[in-house]
């Protein structure tokens, strides 16, 4: 990641039940939007109703399985993936210009963040740099997509905690034909359940130095 160049107030919402795509999506579009340089970055921690995203890019033929999962054309960059419930979904609404970062700083963040938080469970994770996201043992365990306008972010990461694997076996993940999505639930024994999980990404923003006035708000 960059140097630390500059700080932001951090304003976290944590989702306490399933919450839906579509919606959240179009929030947080709009804050983006609509936000201004004093505007206070915002961190969102959820799990989404079952739904296949399509990324910017993205090819219908990735979509192998017909199923009745809705699919929901998204801004991000990537290709397909699934979200539902045992995953958890961090959303990063950041203003990059007053953090002094770029977006291979923001990605970097994003994938060390993942890292991290695997790796207090014993989970071994790494990153590619050819292949965005997180894996273990070359299976995907994290994957991200952003979103950049004029120097701010939306969208973010999903990580597999216990999940159903379904949704992934309707797709080609990422635009990966035959890719394996893995979890932390077969990983280790005493895995972290999403509440457990959420207060460690809470803790993790909470103690980096860019962010001040950590505000946590549950909904």
């Amino acid at each position: 990641m960059q140097p630390c160049t500059g700080q932001a107030q951090l304003h976290i919402r944590r989702y306490q039940h399933p919450t839906d795509y579509a919606e959240r999506f179009t929030e947080m579009k709009q804050y983006t939007e609509q936000r201004d340089a004093d505007s206070p970055d915002q961190i969102w921690l959820l799990q989404h109703h079952d739904v296949l995203t399509q990324g910017q890019a993205g090819k219908p033929e990735h979509i192998i399985v017909p199923s009745d999962i809705p699919v929901v054309q998204s801004d991000r960059g990537g290709q397909v993936t699934w979200h539902g419930p045992g995953q958890l979904v961090i959303y990063f609404m950041l203003d990059l210009n007053r953090l002094g970062w770029n977006v291979r700083g923001l990605v970097s963040f994003a994938e060390q963040l993942m890292i991290d938080l695997a790796a207090k469970y014993h989970i071994q994770a790494y990153a590619k740099k050819d292949a965005p996201g997180v894996y273990v043992n070359e299976a995907k365990i994290g994957s991200l997509g952003f979103k950049i306008r004029r120097g701010r972010s939306y969208h973010g990461l999903a990580l597999n905690i216990d999940c159903d694997l379904r949704g992934f076996h309707t797709i080609n993940p990422c635009g990966y034909q035959g890719l394996e999505m893995v979890r932390f639930c077969d990983l280790c024994s005493d895995y972290p359940h999403f509440e457990q999980l959420c207060d460690d990404a809470i803790a993790y923003f909470q103690q980096h130095p860019q962010f001040t006035e950590c505000r946590v708000t549950n909904v």
